[in-house]
């Protein structure tokens, strides 16, 4: 049986790394389908995305139930995701959109609310290849898919390969992946390029939409995936490069993928598990220690060392996870409660107007009027 994402031939590229709520019913974060921290099947699905997809229509909380998932995902970039619920995660979006060239309305989306700041830096890269070349590296930092490259021939081709996937990736995602590199060859060298050819190992799904975006052929039951260029469209110069500014954000980024990887201190690991697993109500020490990949003793001593305590960290945590989930009016307080971890919607109500001096609703309401957190 072929692997996800089909076989690629010879060539002389190397292989690259690639750049509501609630239900108590949801699997819990620790378990089936989740990455624990040293887990080398480790996906993230970027906060970036997820703005683009609300901006488009859909809303995160939903897409999650839908999926399965616990709703708290999308509000911690850092949360690992394994590759069967990254996928569950893109299957969900695809039933809730119903639309075949969703790809490009998150594209169109995330050109106004904000690109990620891989795709932002390569707009300044020298030239196209350049570019992918950095957005890759930055990609492979985080995540365990595998985007590959070939080039011969004047033709320089990309597909992608998820080496912990038992099943096809879903088409959005795909869409999505070879999308951004059209968007971002096309910004970046102000140049309408095309690509050569587009192919699919999926059976035909006609979209006229997708194919004048790609403004090339489509070839559906292929051998592999992949998107593949013409050589010298990758050596077109990028008007807007800047070696200052690159080598700027380049280091920037980096740092932030090395604190995404590790998240932080102790204290902001512990904030990070509790809110992984609070729908699921594990919020004992013992079960935090255990998604830490530590003992217990260590925990405390490790949150010690840092002037803390426990209970102190699960105040935070709750805190600023309920003010993220407030933020979002697809959520009714009384699930919020519960996703919180609160017995009772009355000790929630008790608890916020320590933190706030205001109800949660009333909250809501200021923060929905003044458009601020």
């Amino acid at each position: 049986m072929p692997r996800p994402g089909g076989r690629r031939g010879k060539g002389s590229g190397a292989r690259l790394g690639d750049d509501p709520a609630g239900s108590r019913d949801a699997p819990a974060l620790e378990g089936k389908g989740f990455a624990g921290k040293a887990s080398p099947d480790r996906c993230n699905f970027p906060s970036g995305v997820w703005r683009a997809i609300r901006a488009a229509g859909l809303e995160p909380s939903a897409i999650l139930h839908a999926a399965g998932l616990p709703a708290s995902i999308w509000l911690n970039p850092a949360t690992p995701l394994s590759t069967e619920s990254y996928f569950a995660i893109w299957r969900a979006i695809e039933a809730l959109s119903n639309d075949c060239c969703f790809a490009l309305r998150i594209i169109e989306a995330a050109d106004r609310t904000g690109h990620q700041p891989g795709f932002i830096a390569g707009l300044y890269a020298f030239n196209f290849r350049d570019a992918i070349n950095r957005l890759l590296h930055l990609k492979s930092m985080v995540t365990s898919e595998k985007l590959w490259v070939t080039e011969e021939k004047g033709r320089w081709v990309m597909g992608r390969d998820w080496p912990y996937a038992t099943e096809p990736e879903p088409s959005l995602s795909l869409d999505l992946t070879f999308c951004l590199m059209v968007n971002l060859g096309r910004r970046g060298s102000g140049r309408h390029i095309r690509p050569v050819k587009v192919q699919y190992v999926r059976p035909p799904t006609p979209c006229d939409e997708l194919a004048e975006y790609y403004g090339c052929a489509i070839e559906f039951e292929a051998r592999q995936n992949a998107i593949i260029f013409d050589s010298a469209d990758l050596d077109l110069p990028f008007p807007g490069y800047s070696p200052e500014f690159l080598d700027l954000i380049t280091k920037s980024l980096h740092k932030a993928y090395e604190e995404l990887k590790a998240e932080g201190t102790i204290r902001e690991q512990v904030k990070a598990a509790m809110k992984r697993v609070m729908a699921g109500g594990q919020l004992e020490i013992a079960h935090i220690a255990s998604e830490l990949g530590m003992s217990e003793r260590t925990l405390q001593r490790r949150i010690a060392e840092e002037n803390a305590t426990y209970r102190e960290l699960l105040v935070e945590a709750r805190r600023e996870l309920s003010l993220h989930l407030l933020a979002d009016q697809h959520l009714n307080i009384d699930n919020i409660a519960s996703m919180l971890g609160f017995r009772t919607t009355t000790s929630f109500y008790r608890a916020f107007k320590e933190w706030k001096n205001v109800s949660p609703g009333k909250w809501r309401a200021m923060n929905a009027a003044s458009g601020q957190d």
